[in-house]
């Protein structure tokens, strides 16, 4: 007999963790192999999580709700003969090594300190050192901390509960006025075996008051990740945004001329989106910079063109699944992933990998109305085109005979881009090789 660990799984390039939804099954239970184990969401996908191996759950290791690590062990599998249903469910949860786990992984390295202080017993709350940090970046004092409901052990404060909490806080506390006095001394930390001990004096809970009549309403949590990660990109990279406006009415001709005849041929309806999404790689392979990514003082420049398109689901949240190798693709090909990929994110049927490894990011915001739009970057990528709605309008069109007006369907384009390494020249240029290649698009095209 042995234990087999069964690991927090890797769902993608840039996803570092994932949220544990649901349990379906707990020590004692049996698991075949390849079965559905547990549930688990990151910022983009939800996924199931299979068994490795066949045999008895011997231990869970985390509960609904934590945020794990990838490659974490988050459960061990009891194989081999002569192993007991009975025998398993009654052993002993090894709750020790469990919160050893959770202490590795939240909590970085502490000196001991020399002379730790002694917290009293009034009012001692623990917290760890990531949490301490987290908490001094983003300005939260120690009264402000101690009313911040923990989900950990004995009520602990954890990184999700501060993280959640600095996601949501939406009016900053009010500094004390100076004119009444301090009558305690301020909170004592003491470091010991890599945990944080304050004693902070006692204060009534700080309530937020909403003037007016509002209604609050919870993010869920894919909005929660949405907000997270706009953030971080913004302060990750520095935006800058170009413009370009383009004459789309050889396109949109000829997509009205031969959709019907596409349909019928192909089982497919014909969209904008490969269309556009063809002319931004036709783009990038002439300057592959904006197919990028940055680590640290490298550029690493990304030779399989995955193009992600921004999908808007019935929920109202957002996810970007990614199409492979789209230049390997023909329009038909393009047509089918692009259709594919945005039912199966509406039907929510996307698996992680559908959302992993794209390197350059497409949005249409015409979609929805708007003209034009000034799009975050999807980190780790380095650039995110918007298109803005088709509009017929009189434009000047230049003739060997001369000027002459005439009504045109034109699109505004914008390019948001990392300014570290792409600068308005490239980021102009690359818009508009975009804009010359809708703008020449060949109206006598082949389906």
């Amino acid at each position: 007999m042995s234990l087999v660990d069964l690991i927090m799984p890797k769902l993608g390039e840039s996803i570092m963790e994932a949220t544990i939804l649901k349990w379906h099954k707990q020590p004692g239970d049996k698991v075949a192999q390849d079965e559905t184990v547990l549930d688990i969401a990151t910022d983009k996908v939800d996924s199931e999580v299979p068994s490795t191996a066949e045999g008895i759950m011997e231990e869970v290791l985390f509960k609904e709700n934590d945020v794990v690590p990838i490659g974490t062990v988050i459960a061990k599998i009891r194989v081999g003969a002569g192993t007991s249903a009975a025998a398993a469910s009654t052993a002993p949860a090894p709750k020790k090594e469990y919160e050893e786990a959770k202490v590795v992984e939240e909590i970085p390295f502490v000196p001991q300190a020399t002379a730790p202080a002694t917290a009293t017993s009034n009012g001692v709350r623990f917290y760890s050192p990531l949490v301490l940090n987290i908490a001094q970046s983003e300005g939260i004092g120690m009264q402000e901390l101690e009313n911040i409901p923990g989900t950990g052990q004995d009520g602990r404060l954890s990184k999700k509960d501060i993280l959640a909490y600095v996601a949501n806080r939406s009016v900053s506390h009010k500094p004390a006025s100076i004119s009444q006095p301090v009558a305690a001394a301020e909170p004592v930390a003491a470091v010991s075996n890599n945990q944080v001990t304050i004693a902070a004096q006692s204060s009534p809970a700080a309530t937020t008051v909403y003037s007016g009549n509002v209604e609050i309403i919870e993010m869920d949590r894919m909005r929660k990740m949405i907000a997270k990660h706009m953030v971080d990109s913004k302060n990750t990279s520095p935006h800058v945004t170009s413009f370009a406006e383009c004459d789309v009415t050889n396109l949109v001709l000829w997509r009205e001329k031969v959709k019907k005849e596409f349909e019928k041929r192909e089982g497919e309806k014909i969209t904008f989106t490969p269309l556009f999404i063809e002319a931004i790689v036709k783009s990038i392979k002439k300057y592959p910079w904006l197919s990028s990514s940055v680590d640290g003082d490298k550029i690493i420049v990304k030779k399989d063109l995955n193009i992600g398109m921004a999908t808007a689901l019935p929920n109202g949240n957002l996810i970007v699944p990614v199409i492979k190798n789209a230049d390997q693709l023909n329009l038909v090909g393009l047509t089918k992933q692009v259709n594919g990929l945005a039912n199966a994110a509406r039907t929510g049927k996307l698996k992680p990998d559908d959302t992993a490894g794209g390197t350059f990011t497409l949005t249409n915001v015409g979609t929805f109305g708007s003209i034009m739009g000034t799009p975050i970057i999807n980190q780790p990528q380095v650039a995110i085109m918007a298109v803005g709605a088709i509009k017929k309008r009189p434009m000047v069109i230049e003739t060997p005979q001369g000027d002459t007006i005439g009504i045109r369907h034109m699109m505004y384009i914008s390019l948001s881009y990392d300014h570290r390494i792409i600068d308005g020249s490239l980021g102009s240029t690359f818009l508009n090789a975009v804009s010359k290649e809708l703008e020449n698009f060949d109206s006598n095209r082949s389906i």
